[in-house]
C-alpha cells in the first residue's frame, strides 16, 4: 500500500482533516460547546475558561489520524474530565522509560480501539501507535495490539458510548461507508 501524499491539510485520497472538523463541529458544537481544531504542534484539549466560549479539542497539524485519535479521547472522557486541561491526563513525551510506556499503553487501549471504529467509518487505514521512539525500551507492540483488538471487540459487543456512536454514524454518512455496526470486522492481522 502506498503512503498517501499530503498537501495543505489534504491527502490525495480524500482524507481531509477539515472534513472531520466539520462533522465533529456539526455533532458537538452546539450540544457540548466544543470545537475540533487542527494546526497544533501537539494535540491538546482546552476547556473553556468562560461559559460563553467553546471548549477546544486540538489535533496535530492537519493529520487525519491525529484528529480521529483526539476525538476518541474526547468521546471517552466523562463530564468531569472534560472540565480539565487534557482531560487531566499526564503525558510523558517521547523517550519514555519502560514503566512510563507501560502506563501509557494501559490508558491508550480504549481510545485507540475507538479510533479504529472511526477509521473504519471513514474507510481510513488505522495504525496502532506506541507513541515512543525510545530505542532502549523493549517494545510491547504485539501485546499492545492485542489489547487494542480486545478493546475493539468489547466496544462492538457492548456498543459505543453515546457521543462516539453519534460521531461514528456521522462519519459513515460523510464518507459514504454506511457499515452496520455489527457487520464491522476487526482482526489482529489488520494491526500488523
Amino acid at each position: 500500500m502506498s503512503v498517501p501524499q499530503r498537501v495543505a491539510g489534504r491527502d490525495f485520497q480524500g482524507f481531509d482533516s477539515r472534513r472531520l472538523e466539520a462533522v465533529f463541529n456539526r455533532c458537538f458544537r452546539e450540544a457540548y460547546s466544543t470545537l475540533l481544531l487542527g494546526g497544533a504542534e501537539e494535540p491538546f484539549y482546552r476547556p473553556a475558561s468562560d461559559p460563553r466560549d467553546c471548549h477546544e479539542l486540538h489535533y496535530r497539524e492537519d493529520f487525519f489520524a491525529s484528529a480521529l485519535h483526539e476525538v476518541a479521547h474526547w468521546c471517552i472522557a466523562g463530564s468531569e474530565r472534560r472540565k480539565l486541561a487534557d482531560f487531566g491526563y499526564w503525558y510523558a513525551p517521547d523517550s519514555r522509560d519502560a514503566a512510563q510506556q507501560l502506563a501509557f499503553e494501559r490508558v491508550e487501549g480504549r481510545p485507540q480501539a475507538l479510533e479504529w471504529f472511526f477509521s473504519k467509518a471513514c474507510g481510513f487505514r488505522f495504525q496502532v501507535s506506541l507513541d515512543n521512539f525510545n530505542q532502549d525500551v523493549d517494545s510491547t507492540g504485539d501485546s499492545f495490539s492485542q489489547h487494542v483488538y480486545a478493546e475493539a471487540c468489547r466496544w462492538q459487543a457492548s456498543g459505543l458510548p453515546d457521543r462516539a456512536q453519534l460521531f461514528f454514524l456521522a462519519l459513515c454518512e460523510e464518507f459514504g461507508t454506511a457499515p452496520t455496526f455489527n457487520s464491522l470486522s476487526f482482526s489482529l492481522a489488520e494491526l500488523g
